[in-house]
Formats: structure tokens, sequence, C-alpha cells
């Protein structure tokens, strides 16, 4: 499954849970988080997708790195049974 489809299903998700999971674009910070999701009662999750297969770029550890430091919740969801585990794992802690 591509990346892009995998975000789809990510953004549909976070909708049927009652969240929004919006796209972040922060001009001259590349290699930022594909996704800010947003849940009722939840902290924000900064989430990046990957095919099963995908890899981070330097660039992408980097930031990675700079929002943990800064102790935010960064995920790396790899392919479609992540992004699935992801979803029951908020649906079970009461979203």
């Amino acid at each position: 499954m591509r990346e892009k489809e995998i975000e789809k299903r990510l953004v549909a998700g976070v909708k049927n849970l009652g969240g929004k999971a919006y796209k972040w674009v922060s001009p001259g910070n590349n290699g930022v988080p594909d996704r800010i999701v947003i849940l009722p009662g939840r902290a924000p999750v900064f989430v990046e997708l990957k095919t099963e297969s995908g890899r981070l770029t330097a660039l992408q550890q980097v930031q990675i790195s700079r929002l943990k430091d800064l102790g935010q919740d960064v995920l790396v969801l790899y392919g479609w049974e992540q992004v699935k585990d992801f979803l029951e794992e908020c649906q079970k802690n009461g979203v």
C-alpha cells in the first residue's frame, strides 16, 4: 500500500474517533512529521507515516529527535497494520 493511501486511512480513522489529523507543512522546516493527530482527551501526537519498507531520511530523524527533546509524543508508523493498531489503541483508551 502506498504512503498516500495509508495517510488517507489514518485521517479517516481519526475522524471516526472524533478527532482531527492535520497535515503539517512547516515552511523552512523540511522533514517534520506528516500529521498532527488531535483526539478528545489526549495530548497531540505527531505522526510520520511510512510504507512497510519505508525509511526515515536523516532530516526526518533530526526533526523527530528535536520534537522528542521538547517532550512531544512522536510516532513513526510503518504500513496500514501499525496505523490500525494505533487507532485501536486510541479507541481503547477512551477516545
